[in-house]
């Protein structure tokens, strides 16, 4: 096929998904992480099946095969998708059984079958078969009298192929059990010899199965999981321009369908056979595993297993230290504004923001914007006594994806609460990360004060998400963060939200005009470079603005966690464009936008991502940074740190491919830099910009950084 100009989108995500379990293959990262991450691999896969497989599937059925904007029909597409996963289960299941089971086995963490067990270790999982698994089972046996049952999204299921024992019955049935979700996908076990023993949950029920099954001959037996289609959403994912009331009705449809049938390798021929007629999948579709079903299981070995050797080294974020002149927060914020670096900076100063809000008596109206949020939040509790005795707007976000449940709880409490709740704009997702409070200060002034961030509104997930936090009480950016309110709660659309970005309204022509900006600059001989962090890069426009730019001259550096569209690297127009992704400790989140501008820097940082769904389909904001000393954070530290890394990063090739700087484990003349690490150390105090390799535009260090530990390898 004729090269074009991009790359496949779902390609591209399961490209991130690899490098993703490069690190479980990693012999340098610590044992017990390796398995976490290959876990994640797992779960990223069972999304990417509910979501993006499903979607493919539902318009294929719905009768569209058109070409995408890698030339590739949906066809085509899926063929090539479903080819790449098969490699990759393949990939994953010789990293648990030829890496990580011999390493943790050797390291004293054992998965153990029941005939490695001995009697200690059989009668305590005996003991707990009795007393907390089998009254939570309900063997099913499949005939006329009993049709095959609902399988849920993801359950764990036990197929037995059984034959009566009694002369003169039909042939074999088929018997299916459900792994019981409220229980621990690992059975830990008593071990004499000081090792950490565990039995996966299912191995002790096809174990005890015959008990369930008398009267039937088990002929054979097969763990299996079944993925449905989970799709609400593959139409923000798309192009606009469908047919929407004609879509929504095929969505609904195939809600629910059978996507994907995984299934152990030994499984009876039969056995497979009946599954995969039942759930009407194509053979394609079958995951033969060659291991257990569900590596995402994985996870709560990390949990289970209190070995900090085997761990990431713990750090101490660094906290938030007001100047000593600086009554309380607010005082500080009249001054200056703040930036925090996730998780290197503690979240705690965001929760204490919102909290100060809610326990000062001076301030008397908090607004707040919740798209995700951690089971006991502090925020929610802060949100809930505020309302008692100030004005407390929150916008929920309802249908953020896998948290939807969870949202409603939470906007009828708060409701209940007496917060007024609204939810955002119909259509479009609120996606934008703000808490604005206004208080009368001790001068007898009305201000506004604000926090702007990139991440979710979640103390959990910001101590594994790297993300960007601006405390201010900037007139001009707070006002505008007021109007972005006025824009949820009422609708009441402005024609300016300077100098904040905002999509739908204004954020997609804004970054193609400074894009076309910066072409200019370059034309006329002026400096001109381009440096954007992102999570994805999908948007065509975008993409073919960042081509016109490159052609023109400018230098373009992208550092892009996952989805990349764009070709680096193609003659005569994407020569001067770089692409690198950061896989490592921390799922990599910030989003920043660097424009030289002719030497009159500008800096953004937000919610979105160059994706259409944040650019048209979603209320995000993108906002300045104006403080000079935090500009030269951004550009000399965290920038910097990115551009030099050297063990993390992953630079895109025009081919579609990812290249490592620097092969882990290998001798190499590349100096070892990890921006990841080096945050840390910076955190701890014990490194600095200086430290930071200088690279040139193509990425390569020109000197190599100053010689430290790692921070992040094993005590």
């Amino acid at each position: 096929m004729t090269q074009t100009l991009f790359l496949s989108r779902d390609e591209s995500w399961l490209g991130f998904n690899r490098r993703v379990l490069e690190e479980a293959q990693d012999p340098t990262n610590p044992l017990l992480e390796r398995a976490k991450f290959l876990a994640i691999t797992a779960s990223n896969l069972d999304e990417f099946f509910e979501i993006r497989i499903a979607g493919v599937l539902q318009r294929l059925e719905d009768g569209y095969n058109e070409a995408a904007p890698d030339g590739k029909t949906l066809r085509e597409s899926l063929e090539a998708i479903k080819e790449e996963t098969h490699r990759f289960v393949a990939d994953q299941y010789q990293c648990w059984n030829e890496q990580l089971l011999p390493a943790m086995r050797k390291a004293g963490i054992r998965v153990l079958k029941w005939d490695e067990m001995d009697d200690d270790a059989r009668q305590s999982a005996s003991d707990y078969y009795q007393r907390e698994v089998d009254p939570l089972l309900t063997p099913i046996t499949i005939d006329p009298a009993h049709p095959f049952p609902r399988v849920l999204n993801k359950a764990m299921c036990l197929a037995l192929l059984l034959r009566r024992k009694r002369r003169g019955t039909l042939g074999p049935v088929l018997g299916v059990l459900t792994v019981p979700r409220a229980l621990p996908r690992f059975v830990r076990l008593p071990s004499a010899n000081g090792t950490e023993d565990f039995i996966f949950l299912h191995d002790l029920i096809e174990r005890n199965a015959a008990a369930m099954y008398r009267g039937y001959e088990i002929l054979s037996r097969a763990a299996f999981r079944v993925t449905r289609n989970s799709n609400l959403y593959f139409q923000e994912e798309e192009s606009r321009s469908l047919l929407e009331t004609v879509r929504a009705e095929l969505h609904n449809r195939r809600k629910g369908d059978a996507v994907r049938l995984e299934i152990e390798s030994g499984a009876d021929p039969e056995i497979v056979d009946r599954l995969r007629v039942n759930f009407e999948l194509d053979e394609s579709l079958v995951y033969h595993t060659d291991g257990p079903v569900n590596l995402s299981r994985v996870m709560m070995l990390y949990g289970a297993s209190p070995r900090p050797e085997l761990k990431f080294r713990l750090f101490v974020p660094r906290e938030l230290r007001l100047n000593r002149k600086s009554s309380d927060l607010f005082d500080e914020l009249r001054h200056r504004d703040i930036l925090l670096h996730h998780p290197y900076d503690s979240y705690d100063a965001v929760v204490g923001f919102v909290e100060a809000g809610a326990q000062d008596p001076n301030v008397v109206s908090m607004k707040q914007t919740l798209y995700r949020t951690s089971a006991d939040s502090p925020i929610f509790q802060a949100l809930t006594e505020a309302a008692q005795t100030k004005e407390v707007t929150a916008v929920v976000e309802l249908t953020a994806r896998f948290d939807e449940a969870s949202n409603i709880r939470w906007a009828r409490n708060l409701e209940d609460a007496g917060v007024q709740v609204f939810h955002g704009i119909v259509g479009l997702k609120t996606h934008c990360k703000l808490a604005l409070l206004v208080r009368r200060d001790p001068d007898g002034v009305m201000r506004r004060y604000a926090h702007l961030g990139t991440g979710n509104y979640n103390p959990d997930t910001a101590r594994f998400y790297t993300d960007l936090s601006l405390l201010t009480a900037d007139p001009e950016i707070t006002a505008a963060v007021h109007s972005v309110f006025n824009y949820l709660t009422a609708h009441s659309e402005s024609d300016d939200y300077r100098p904040l970005l905002v999509a739908p309204l204004t954020l997609a022509e804004s970054f193609i005009r400074m894009i076309q900006r910066e072409m200019e600059h370059a034309a006329a001989g002026r400096p001109a470079r381009i440096i954007a962090k992102m999570n994805s890069l999908l948007e065509q426009r975008v993409i073919e603005a960042l081509y016109s730019a490159a052609h023109a001259g400018v230098e373009i550096d992208l550092i892009v966690r996952g989805i990349c569209a764009l070709r680096p690297g193609l003659k005569n127009l994407s020569e001067r464009i770089r692409v690198r992704s950061i896989v490592g400790r921390f799922l990599e989140h910030s989003r920043v936008y660097y424009f030289l501008n002719g030497g009159e820097e500008e800096f953004y940082c937000g919610s979105a991502d160059w994706m259409p769904r944040n650019l048209f389909e979603r209320c995000e904001v993108i906002f300045p940074i104006r403080d000079a000393q935090i500009r030269a954070r951004v550009r000399d530290e965290i920038l910097a740190a990115y551009l030099a890394d050297t063990v993390k990063a992953r630079l895109l090739r025009t081919d579609g491919s990812y290249v490592r700087v620097r092969e882990p484990g290998r001798e190499s003349k590349i100096p070892a830099f990890s921006a990841q690490d080096f945050f840390i150390e910076a955190a701890e105090g014990r490194a600095d910009a200086k430290d930071i390799p200088r690279v040139d535009v193509s990425g390569e260090p020109k000197r190599p950084a100053r010689a430290r530990p790692s921070a992040v390898a094993a005590d």
